[in-house]
């Protein structure tokens, strides 16, 4: 009796579980990553506004705001706590 199947569908179910943890990693490496950046875009921004440079404090928390949203929401929990719970779930 050959168990050849059996070890290959072991192989695949294991694949697709790395491949799945894989792109779990990289949405987390990314998620915190437009996070910090996001929060060190606002923390300049304020640092500009407090020397009176009130045209880059504005471009600086317009682009903060928009890397805390892509990191926090779009790609943090969107994509992550979504798939997350959706691979978890199986």
């Amino acid at each position: 009796m050959s168990t050849e199947p059996y070890g290959l569908a072991m192989t695949l179910l294991g694949s697709e579980l790395l491949a799945e943890v894989v792109s779990l990693a990289v949405y987390t490496v990314l998620a915190i990553g437009l996070t910090i950046v996001g929060a060190l875009a606002e923390n300049a921004s304020l640092q500009h506004l407090g020397a009176g440079d009130l045209m880059l404090a504005g471009w600086l928390a317009a682009i903060g705001t928009v890397l805390l949203y892509a990191g926090v929401y779009a790609v943090g929990y969107q994509k992550l706590v979504l798939r997350a719970s959706a691979v978890f779930a199986e």
